[in-house]
């Protein structure tokens, strides 16, 4: 039996995880921690064993916690999922020079770089892999530059967060200083061109620099998307497992250019987010430093990083990893999600209802 922590288990992904290894290992003892005393996470039946309240991760008491409720718990392995988690493990590694137990996340640079959309787009400037993007900021939120660098419509959205936080497709200059005020407590943002293709997402492995595997899908509807300006949440409620390999080498290529610049090695599980322009060249809008929220429903269907990460933890390599880097999955599988239930996997559109059509 193993003791596994599994750290922001309030959220749709450590809730994805804790679900799917309790499923595939019941006897494995699931420890969950969460700053936020509501996090449901701690109130789904057979999801973790045991849950703690914890303090943020920049709570000076934060690590004293962590350390002495390995101890108790006789934590084995733990897996990292809030990014401002991810990058403070990341300092502990920096200081210390291990981490407080076994885990596996980014480098902190790489991890840094990403989390945060304007630095990304400062290493991917006068690149193809993103759309022109310039960051502005409430203090200075250079109007003139956005017309006529980047035009209208154009997207904006936060710096950091997921992808639906202050996000709106902008038509014009009013537009714009209305959409500032509204989220005036948004210190930050990114403006782009507006992307008119198909959001596609793909989870990627990588260890000590080498591509293991990775796998996309399209995010085709969103969770409650009516109640957002943007009408994307950040929650897809519906989308489709895809076989494109393209997706994957230019998701590939674009994380070997960043490491490049930033001299470092890929390692982690990397989770991109896309957008295609209106004639269908892919562009990263977001690339995020943990596992995504569908990393549940991608094992459940055959791409497994959740066993994986568990392997590599425990034996230091991805000797017994399968090299996989264009999955394929078996059929063509949909799924559906909604806040109050369980993902649901189809083997393909065909399965959903055909429309009642009275004869």
């Amino acid at each position: 039996m193993k003791t596994i922590l599994i750290t922001g288990i309030g959220g749709l992904t450590p809730r994805s995880i804790a679900r799917f290894i309790k499923k595939a290992h019941p006897d494995y003892k699931i420890v969950g921690i969460d700053a936020n005393p509501k996090g449901l996470g701690f109130y789904i039946k057979g999801i973790i064993d045991q849950g703690y309240v914890a303090p943020r991760v920049d709570n000076i008491h934060y690590w004293s916690f962590i350390k002495d409720l390995i101890k108790k718990e006789k934590i084995d392995l733990a897996f990292v999922q809030p990014e401002l988690e991810v990058i403070g493990w990341g300092q502990y590694l920096e200081d210390h020079g291990h981490f407080p137990c076994p885990t596996f996340i980014p480098p902190l640079n790489l991890a840094r770089t990403l989390m945060d959309k304007s630095i990304m787009a400062d290493v991917l400037s006068d690149t193809d892999f993103i759309p022109k993007t310039i960051k502005v900021t409430q203090s200075n939120p250079r109007f003139e530059q956005v017309e006529n660098e980047i035009g209208f419509p154009c997207w904006i959205r936060a710096t950091k967060g997921s992808g639906g936080l202050g996000s709106l497709k902008l038509e014009g200059v009013d537009n714009y200083k209305s959409w500032l005020f509204i989220n005036k407590d948004i210190t930050e943002f990114t403006v782009s061109t507006f992307l008119e293709g198909r959001h596609l997402a793909t989870q990627m492995l990588y260890i000590n620099g080498e591509f293991i595997k990775g796998a996309s899908l399209e995010c085709a509807e969103y969770v409650m998307a009516n109640l957002v300006p943007s009408k994307v949440t950040g929650n897809t409620s519906f989308g489709r497992f895809l076989n494109e390999d393209h997706i994957i080498t230019f998701c590939n290529n674009c994380i070997k250019y960043i490491c490049q610049k930033l001299d470092l090695q890929a390692h982690g599980v990397l989770s991109f987010d896309l957008k295609e322009d209106k004639y269908g060249n892919l562009k990263v809008t977001e690339c995020n430093i943990r596992h995504m929220a569908y990393t549940g429903i991608m094992s459940d269907v055959g791409f497994d990083l959740i066993f994986d990460t568990i392997n590599y933890i425990e034996n230091g390599n991805a000797d017994n990893i399968t090299r996989d880097q264009y999955h394929h999955f078996d059929k063509p599988y949909i799924f559906l999600r909604d806040v109050d239930i369980e993902p649901l996997v189809l083997e393909s559109e065909a399965n959903l209802l055909a429309q009642y059509i009275n004869v």
